[in-house]
């Protein structure tokens, strides 16, 4: 079977960005956030197809950078406002909450002996 293939919607890389362009000025101009479903519904397409288009040769960097452009608008806003939306926005990017502990707890025999002696002491304090 054959595979149907979509003509391009940007014919050129320049279109594209030109179309990116003009999104981010319209929302700096409008102060409208900048989102990835803003970007989509401003290049009349939608999220697969950005996706689509950040996976083609020549195409890759524009996508790439106008995502990250919006990510940053996103950390901006968290800094600035502390908006739960905002962090589940930038989870979207990659970005996690992410609490680490260190369980190699190193003991040496003299630690050993004072915690012993503690427990002991606490013990005693209870009679």
């Amino acid at each position: 079977m054959a595979e149907f293939k979509k003509p391009l919607k940007f014919k050129t890389a320049e279109d594209l960005q030109n179309k990116i362009n003009v999104y981010f000025e319209d929302c700096k101009e409008q102060e409208i956030p900048l989102s990835i479903t803003g970007l989509a519904l401003a290049l009349d397409t939608n999220r697969q197809t950005l996706i689509n288009y950040q996976e083609k040769d020549g195409y890759e960097n524009i996508v790439d950078r106008a995502k990250l452009m919006i990510e940053n608008a996103y950390e901006i806003r968290l800094i600035n406002n502390g908006r739960s939306g905002d962090i589940f926005a930038l989870k979207n990017f990659g970005w996690a909450d992410r609490q680490e502990i260190d369980n190699n707890i190193k003991v040496g025999r003299s630690s050993i002996d004072e915690l012993i002696t503690s427990i002991d002491n606490i013990k005693n304090a209870d009679k």
